[in-house]
């Protein structure tokens, strides 16, 4: 970068500056500063070798400015009298964007909260659907969404890159509506399961196409805060699931109507969508540069048009006749393998890290150190995920992903082998109880604190823009088969070797994913998606 020192109050009267000011009548007062003020501009080239005078003016686009904050169109003249015009990106906000990232989120919200929502209802349903004691048949209830999700989030990529982002969202929630409500009128088990199936696919299709919108929607300077929004909803989500149970104990057939309620944010995030704007970056990619402008207007202010439409041209965006038909296949062809091996992997570490694990056993963990309630024990946990998840959020764009992830899976080893020790050590038996609730909670937060919410955010910033949508699918269906193949086997892993050796095994995973993120994962912190783009996939 390099910096242009505006000089206002030595070099510009405040009577001109007035005067100036009048003439310019969509110019907001002159911001003033000190003579050692500088600012700091991608377009620095621009003026190399050239002695400046600056006038500096905050600028209101369109009259959006009683709105939002918009970027600050700075103005600076040259000595041959041209003048030049560049955005100050700190001075940015992304008052524009929250209403649609708050839609999208919702996706994210029902994806918690149907991955909770039978937790709590299984019993009583199972009662009254005739398979109390069923092991196989609750363990199919279960199983159903997961089932669906992988293939959801097999099938999201594709649909995302043929009908567009905010298309796709909108298809998205007929199966998450239309599958909670066969779940809330479900009068036998097959019909049960199909709702159950039917919600996981939506959530499949829903755990891939929140973080691609959100990322392709955000600003540079915010992607990572609002990125971590996705993550957020699903921890509220299950909350939403935990508080919506309480009932439960006193009205036993009121799990229909925990069903029922899954109905309302699917329909609002349908109708929302009619109003949101769609991914500016697919928009280009489908070679409609009209209407990417116009989003990137509606997203982001007249002020940064031009600077993000250079970005995507000289991203090479614009697929070209060799890439349009580009497939899951060409997700390993040597341009892309490298950067696709490292989101898949990063999934893969997230679910053999433990985190399913810990939160089966908690309630058991949280027993044994007189915590008798399931409730308590389910808030208590469900209450640290979401802390470390808000802290997460103000920390993205600050400390960065990579810092996170790292400081994330080295407290998760720390934690596991705490929990490890207090569960099979003698000589910390007095104590035993008071370090599994300290090593359960810690590994939580550690977990919400960046391998839960960074991989999600991290993998749309990586991928290039030809084939985003179809390798966060990709991922994502990793995400889900592992998540699906250690639902099936941990049991009986446990049965086998004992928790406390299965939760060493974790410690040393989460070590092994410390290495490998040091050595393979780049920083992404404050860098447009189409810089990475550039980096890491470079033409061949």
């Amino acid at each position: 970068m390099h910096q242009l020192a505006l000089k206002l109050c030595s070099s510009t009267p405040l009577a001109q500056v007035f005067a100036q000011q009048q003439q310019h009548k969509r110019c907001l007062p002159v911001a003033t500063c000190s003579r050692s003020s500088s600012w700091e501009t991608a377009r620095g080239s621009e003026f190399r070798g050239r002695s400046m005078h600056a006038e500096v003016k905050k600028m209101s686009v369109l009259g959006f400015s009683n709105r939002l904050r918009l970027p600050s169109l700075v103005r600076a003249r040259a000595s041959d009298g041209e003048m030049q015009e560049f955005v100050d990106k700190k001075s940015s906000s992304g008052g524009a964007v929250l209403p649609y990232v708050a839609i999208a989120s919702l996706g994210a919200f029902l994806f918690g909260y149907h991955l909770g929502v039978v937790n709590g209802a299984l019993e009583y349903l199972a009662k009254d659907l005739g398979f109390a004691g069923n092991a196989v048949l609750q363990g199919w209830v279960v199983s159903s969404t997961l089932a669906g999700a992988t293939i959801g989030s097999f099938t999201g990529g594709s649909l995302a890159d043929k009908i567009g982002r905010r298309h796709t969202f909108q298809l998205d929630a007929l199966p998450l509506a239309i599958g909670a409500f066969l779940s809330a009128t479900a009068t036998t088990v097959q019909a049960m399961i199909a709702g159950r199936f039917l919600v996981g696919v939506g959530i499949g299709v829903t755990s891939s196409i929140v973080p691609l919108y959100i990322s392709e929607i955000s600003p540079t300077e915010i992607r990572g805060a609002l990125g971590s929004v996705n993550q957020l909803f699903i921890c509220i989500g299950i909350l939403a699931a935990l508080v919506a149970g309480l009932p439960l104990a006193g009205n036993h057939g009121w799990w229909r109507s925990m069903f029922t309620l899954a109905t309302v944010p699917a329909i609002l995030m349908w109708l929302g969508m009619v109003f949101s704007p769609e991914s500016p970056r697919w928009l280009y990619n489908q070679g409609r540069p009209a209407d990417a402008e116009k989003a990137i207007e509606r997203l982001w202010g007249r002020a940064r048009v031009n600077d993000a439409m250079a970005e995507l041209r000289g991203s090479g965006s614009k697929q070209d006749s060799s890439e349009e038909s580009a497939g899951f296949g060409d997700l390993f062809s040597r341009r892309y393998r490298r950067v696709v091996g490292v989101g898949a992997t990063l999934f893969l570490l997230q679910q053999f890290a433990g985190i399913n694990a810990v939160v089966y056993y908690s309630t058991a963990v949280f027993r044994s150190a007189g915590i008798t309630s399931d409730v308590a024990a389910s808030a208590l946990v469900g209450a640290a995920n979401v802390f470390g998840t808000a802290v997460a959020a103000s920390l993205m764009d600050k400390q960065g992903r990579k810092k996170l992830l790292i400081t994330s899976f080295a407290g998760m080893s720390i934690s596991m082998l705490v929990l490890a020790l207090a569960l099979s050590w003698k000589a910390l038996e007095a104590y035993s109880g008071s370090l599994a609730v300290l090593g359960t909670v810690t590994y939580v937060l550690s977990f919400s604190l960046g391998a839960g919410p960074v991989p999600g955010l991290l993998l749309p910033e990586i991928f290039a823009n030809k084939i985003r949508a179809k390798a966060v699918s990709l991922c994502m269906g990793v995400h889900w088969v592992c998540n699906f193949a250690i639902g099936l086997w941990f049991l009986s892993v446990v049965n086998k070797f004992g928790v406390s050796k299965v939760y060493l095994a974790f410690s040393s995973v989460c070590l092994l994913a410390v290495i490998y993120i040091a050595n393979n994962v780049v920083e992404t912190k404050g860098r447009s998606l189409e810089e990475i783009e550039l980096e890491l996939t470079p033409a061949v």
